[in-house]
């Protein structure tokens, strides 16, 4: 099912609102607005409308009819006019046609702790109106758990299952979460459902940390789970369904919120919707890349300074400039302005993974933390990402902090001359040496390691353990200025001849904390860098 329309009457807070043309391409409807506009509202009348249509349920009148308009509502037939719903290609007109098409999450979702220890038959959820009204608390963690226990016990009993084997069965549905846990996390695992009747409940991996409890997880990681979770589950059920999730970012972080909507838009049934209400940039960041990679299947609705006492139509956005710049208004408010810092630095290195996480800026930072504590160092990808004019990561932080120096910042690699004075031209920055690995490596900071562990006597032994990794990096094929080729090599060895214990596990976190600490303003290498980055 696809909405084409729907008419809000003296509904909720709504005098007179239409919501139209939303087109039939349309996958994902995104609504934006501050608390308060409205957003949850829209989902209540669509409820309200499934429930009274749909199954003969129709609520308290006190709590659905606009103030100021329940003395002239029919008291007997109030719920019939309120909420009008039109879909494409699909006929509404009794109540078996509606049962399963639209499907509710509240922003109120909190599943703290869960063990089963009996399983129960788990009804056809198509059947049943799951709120009353969208302020109830949703806890859906457990029931999942119970549905995908009963589905997998069920398919081994089918005859149609005859020629697979009972890891086939258990993985048709377990292995699309661990799948979709898996788009999202870097490094959070499904391990495990437990033993059913005994202690039954979802477990973990991550890090270090094997086989623990889902009451373990972080707040951030049981919402994105339980969202994921139960759209893995209940698609098999409603696949022809509006999804409306309000406010789906709860406990998250933007990363999170972003990669979370891409999973989601990916789990729905191409010929199903869903709609989120939002005010979160992770998810208006991820809807507009959405848009950009599948066009005409993502339509923002803006909630933003409308007067809803008057009669009112909104359309569909096209997420132009001006639009863009209102939903980023609305996400960060004037908060930026308070702690946006003097300057941001854009340099080279990733956001995922674990080892080599926002290398580059840990280590700009660690060197320039104290003399210039108002610029901020972030990692936001390759070379060619930074040189990216329509790099989206970097044009939210920019519209957000317009009163913040942006700097733009690559390593050398092998640009000729030529090309970095391109680059200059556009206003980015070009490291002298290849890496940031070429600037901790160096003679003088290997020197001055040696120094401050009383080992001056060593000095020559470290420095011709550099030459000798460089030489065999150089026969791999490297350049002879590829430090970084070489940079492991040089850790163990300076670690083994300076006999250095507790000082980083890797090579990366040795140079961020005992190599980088040592370039300090009385050092060349020091001078350099600040030239290059702030004059």
């Amino acid at each position: 099912m696809k909405i084409k329309e729907i008419h809000l009457s003296k509904f909720k807070r709504f005098t007179d609102l239409h919501i139209t043309d939303i087109p039939e391409s349309a996958k994902l409807v995104i609504l934006v607005g501050p608390n308060g506009c409205g957003k949850t509202s829209v989902f209540e009348g669509l409820n309200h409308w499934y429930k009274s249509f749909g199954f003969f349920r129709y609520g308290q009148k006190d709590y659905y009819i606009k103030e100021g308009d329940k003395e002239t509502i029919n008291k007997d037939n109030w719920y019939k006019e309120q909420v009008k719903v039109i879909a494409y290609d699909l006929s509404l007109s009794n109540r078996e046609d509606i049962h399963g098409k639209l499907y509710f999450r509240t922003a109120h979702r909190n599943e703290p702790d869960f063990t089963t220890s009996q399983l129960s038959k788990q009804g056809d959820p198509k059947e049943n109106i799951k709120f009353d009204t969208l302020m109830s608390t949703d806890m859906s963690v457990s029931e999942n758990y119970q549905r995908l226990v009963s589905n997998t016990l069920s398919g081994v009993y089918d005859t149609n299952n005859d020629n697979k084997s009972v890891k086939d069965l258990r993985d048709e549905l377990v292995g699309k979460i661990k799948q979709s846990l898996n788009n999202v996390f870097d490094d959070l695992q499904l391990t495990s459902i437990g033993e059913p009747l005994i202690n039954g409940s979802f477990y973990f991996t991550k890090g270090c940390s094997e086989n623990f409890h889902y009451k373990n997880l972080s707040a951030g990681e049981k919402s994105a789970f339980d969202l994921l979770l139960d759209l893995v589950i209940k698609a098999t059920y409603f696949n022809n369904t509006v999804y409306c999730i309000d406010e789906p970012e709860a406990h998250m972080h933007t990363a999170l919120q972003s990669r979370l909507l891409s999973e989601m838009y990916k789990l729905i049934p191409d010929n199903s919707q869903l709609w989120l209400s939002t005010h979160s940039i992770g998810m208006l960041k991820a809807a507009k890349e959405l848009e950009e990679q599948h066009p005409h299947t993502v339509c923002f609705l803006n909630f933003t300074d409308i007067d809803f006492d008057a009669s009112v139509t909104i359309h569909p956005s096209t997420i132009d400039a001006t639009i863009w710049n209102k939903f980023l208004e609305l996400a960060f408010g004037d908060f930026a302005k308070l702690i946006a810092p003097q300057r941001v630095v854009f340099c080279e290195g990733t956001l995922q993974g674990r080892k080599i996480k926002n290398f580059d800026a840990q280590i700009y930072g660690r060197i320039f933390s104290s003399k210039y504590p108002d610029t901020s160092f972030i990692s936001v990808g390759s070379c060619s990402e930074i040189e990216n004019a329509d790099n989206v990561s970097m044009r939210i932080i920019t519209e957000v902090l317009k009163n913040s120096e942006i700097i733009k910042l690559v390593d050398r690699d092998d640009k000729s001359n030529e090309e970095i004075k391109d680059l200059n031209k556009r206003g980015i920055k070009v490291l002298q040496k290849r890496h940031i690995e070429c600037y901790l490596w160096d003679d003088e900071i290997i020197k001055k390691l040696c120094c401050s562990k009383n080992k001056e006597d060593k000095i020559a032994e470290c420095l011709a353990a550099k030459n000798d990794a460089i030489t065999e990096s150089v026969k791999r094929g490297n350049p002879t200025d590829d430090i970084k080729s070489a940079s492991a090599t040089i850790y163990t060895e300076i670690k083994r001849i300076l006999a250095l214990t507790q000082c980083g596990n890797t090579k990366e976190a040795f140079l961020r904390d005992a190599i980088a600490p040592l370039i300090t303003s009385d050092t060349q290498i020091y001078r350099e860098l600040e030239i290059e980055i702030f004059e």
